[in-house]
């Protein structure tokens, strides 16, 4: 039986070669607004989902959906509570990005702690002398505090303590300290870690419990030469509170993959901040993860499709 597929944004050729080598037939779609996919939906099996939103009235408009795929690890874009009410798997790509996006939170800490944008600017403008206006810092025994310790934070923990020597502080509630990585040391106060912290690493899904959980309050804690990087969700921060610390320096600056409006609006105080670092939500967007999500993401259909429980389910319906 040939089952048909919507991929409503572009994927890796991997992930679609991987569904019509198993018979599957693709339907590329035409946009990603919530009118276009309720009408692209309506013939199809299954979604390989990207960042197009898929609330209730989606899911119900496809009355064949077998299976939605996501191309990545969030699923904060799928009410998958009602896919699962509506007998609909929904599968993710736990494996696929962890290692991109914890080389980029590397890359981030080493460029805030040596300044690589400032000097790259102000040498352009001619400014050598900034080569003794402005010193970095040496990371080396310096203590970084990671927030939430799935696949992405034990990655960023391992790379910073094996390849920086730095010091390494967690927090995560779920976790015992028999379960975290041997370069972890867990910690169960909150306050302590932003107090302690050089670098506050964020690897927390977006959820309503973690919705601003981090402000006014943690910025307060935090010290002055502290950094604040966000690779994860950007409704995890009060992004208000964020710009007020970077303008009156009570944190050094931060690294930001990620907003609480996406895209961000074009005046978004944030671009008038020399003291961040800014990148358009890609810090898994290598050619080797882009293969790696369309590829898991189309497996997950297709365990799915062919009768068989995904390895990597969100939900379980019955």
């Amino acid at each position: 039986m040939s089952y048909k597929v919507l991929i409503p944004q572009d994927v890796a050729e991997v992930g679609k070669k991987y569904l019509t080598d198993r018979g599957c037939e693709i339907k590329m779609g035409s946009g990603i607004s919530v009118a276009i996919i309720k009408e692209e939906v309506k013939d199809c099996d299954a979604i390989l989902v990207r960042t197009a939103q898929l609330p209730a009235e989606v899911i119900e408009a496809g009355p064949k959906l077998k299976v939605i795929g996501r191309h990545g690890v969030g699923v904060d874009n799928i009410d998958f509570k009602r896919a699962e009410e509506l007998g609909i798997w929904v599968t993710n790509a736990p494996e696929s990005n962890a290692g991109s996006v914890a080389e980029y939170t590397i890359g981030m800490i080493i460029s805030l702690a040596r300044n690589f944008l400032t000097c790259d600017r102000e040498l352009r403008a001619g400014n050598f002398g900034i080569r003794n206006q402005l010193k970095g810092a040496d990371l080396d025994g310096k203590t970084l505090g990671i927030i939430g310790l799935g696949r992405v934070g034990t990655q960023v923990a391992k790379k910073a303590a094996a390849g920086l020597n730095m010091r390494i502080i967690g927090f995560d509630p779920y976790m015992s300290q028999d379960r975290v990585a041997g370069e972890i040391e867990l910690v169960d106060n909150w306050d302590y870690l932003f107090k302690e912290a050089d670098f506050v690493s964020l690897h927390l899904p977006a959820t309503p419990e973690t919705r601003n959980i981090v402000g006014k309050k943690e910025f307060e804690l935090m010290k002055p030469t502290a950094y604040l990087i966000n690779a994860a969700r950007g409704e995890t921060v009060d992004e208000g509170e964020l710009v007020r610390a970077l303008q009156e320096k009570k944190i050094a600056g931060a690294g930001l993959d990620v907003y609480a409006q996406e895209p961000p609006a074009k005046d978004n105080p944030l671009f008038a901040l020399d003291n961040v670092i800014l990148s358009p939500h890609n810090a898994a967007l290598t050619r080797e993860c882009m293969d790696r999500m369309a590829l898991h993401a189309a497996m997950g259909i297709d365990e799915v499709l062919s009768g068989k429980n995904p390895t990597w389910p969100v939900n379980k319906p019955e």
